[in-house]
């Protein structure tokens, strides 16, 4: 059964995201696979279960404020790949920046505008 927080473009956007952060993190170095890996799975995670989870509490100040988060765990995997860019850890970033970039303007559009509301 299909949930209406998964026809929201941000959680599906967010949920391609978490998956080629998933694939992209096989390519990290054996000494990462417990450090930097383990950071960016749990943060790539967060972004659409926080969306899902501001969704169901049933008001928009509640979906602001999960969307915040999720916001904040975005900006996380953003430092990480970051990071991992800097010391050529991974192959290439350039399409994992581009989700980000996706992602982080829906969060923004849609935060606004709920804002508006409140």
């Amino acid at each position: 059964m299909e949930r209406k927080y998964q026809q929201l473009k941000v959680w599906q956007e967010s949920m391609l995201l978490a998956e080629e952060v998933y694939r992209a993190i096989q390519d990290l170095p054996a000494s990462e696979r417990f450090g930097l890996a383990d950071q960016l799975r749990r943060a790539s995670v967060s972004i659409p279960s926080n969306i899902a989870e501001g969704a169901g509490r049933g008001s928009d100040r509640e979906l602001v404020r999960f969307l915040q988060i999720a916001k904040g765990s975005l900006q996380e995997v953003e430092t990480q790949l970051l990071l991992c860019s800097r010391l050529t850890l991974l192959p290439s970033t350039d399409h994992l920046f581009e989700t980000t970039n996706r992602v982080f303007a829906l969060l923004t559009a849609f935060i606004n505008r709920l804002k508006q509301n409140l």
